[in-house]
């Protein structure tokens, strides 16, 4: 398919904040949204963008408060997230779409999926997400070792703090260091940085312990369309064992895993290594 030249825009949510996507791709071919994670802007999906608009119609965009979007006051809560991405799949039309979500966007498709009607949804990919972030101190041994989790019970709000006290870009730049591997060009972390900070301290600070709070696992279950798993063993906590649990949860997944050492197996993957990702994302899509 030829491609057609880039669209861009806003659409609207119900709070009256404006949203800014864009569209490349042919009309009429099958639709792929992109959800950035937490402080990070569309721009991030740019290496997927190019490689899949010949024969998809690719539309990003940038959650409340991101990049180029409105940024209200309120609203920093993953299920706000879920209906602003219920108001662009409707006022874009989109149907039989394939929504791709990195790290907490995939909390909001998870969150979407609880709460709006599925008939627009074709496919999900989950990029390096677990389905619980804060591990429970009541825990058996066994979910301990199950359950890999990001954040201690009440760290989220110290990583709060951290991010509105004096120091926070700083905070913001050592979180973003640490998903990188240490191949990554320093141009392209000052730039993630950049695209991160567009998100008002506030409001990242808001966001994380509303997104850190969840517990995905109960709705693992009900998901019944065709689900890809991307994960990273190359950071310094290996969800592998969640990870796992999720794909045994799900019925039609499949789990692909970019293991320790491998080139480009960060958080980031999709953006160090988009030849493979792309390249296994493409063979999802061909297959289900």
């Amino acid at each position: 398919m030829a491609t057609t030249t880039p669209l861009s825009g806003h659409v609207t949510a119900s709070d009256g904040t404006k949203l800014r996507y864009t569209q490349e791709g042919p009309p009429g071919a099958p639709d792929l949204v992109f959800l950035p994670g937490w402080a990070q802007s569309a721009t991030i999906f740019r290496k997927q963008v190019d490689y899949f608009k010949a024969n998809f119609r690719v539309t990003t965009y940038d959650h409340r408060g991101h990049g180029e979007s409105d940024k209200p006051a309120f609203g920093y809560h993953i299920a706000r997230l879920a209906a602003d991405l219920e108001t662009l799949l409707s006022q874009l039309d989109l149907h039989e779409v394939t929504l791709i979500g990195h790290s907490m966007g995939a909390t909001v498709v998870w969150s979407h999926w609880e709460l709006y009607a599925h008939d627009r949804i074709a496919r999900m990919v989950v990029v390096d997400m677990v389905p619980v972030v804060t591990s429970n101190p009541g825990w058996s041994e066994e979910e301990k070792a199950t359950f890999v989790t990001l954040v201690a019970p009440g760290g989220s709000h110290g990583i709060a703090n951290a991010l509105t006290g004096l120091g926070g870009e700083a905070t913001v730049g050592g979180m973003i260091k640490n998903l990188f591997t240490p191949d990554v060009d320093q141009a392209d972390m000052d730039w993630v940085l950049s695209e991160n900070l567009k998100l008002p301290l506030e409001h990242a600070a808001a966001l994380f312990i509303d997104h850190a709070a969840a517990d995905w696992r109960p709705m693992m279950s009900t998901i019944n369309v065709p689900t890809l798993l991307v994960l990273s063993r190359g950071e310094a906590l290996d969800p592998f064992p969640s990870v796992q649990w999720m794909a045994s949860q799900i019925p039609e997944s499949k789990l692909v895993v970019f293991e320790k050492g491998e080139k480009g197996s960060s958080h980031f993957m999709f953006w160090e290594s988009p030849e493979r990702f792309n390249r296994e994302l493409g063979k999802f899509l061909a297959s289900s």
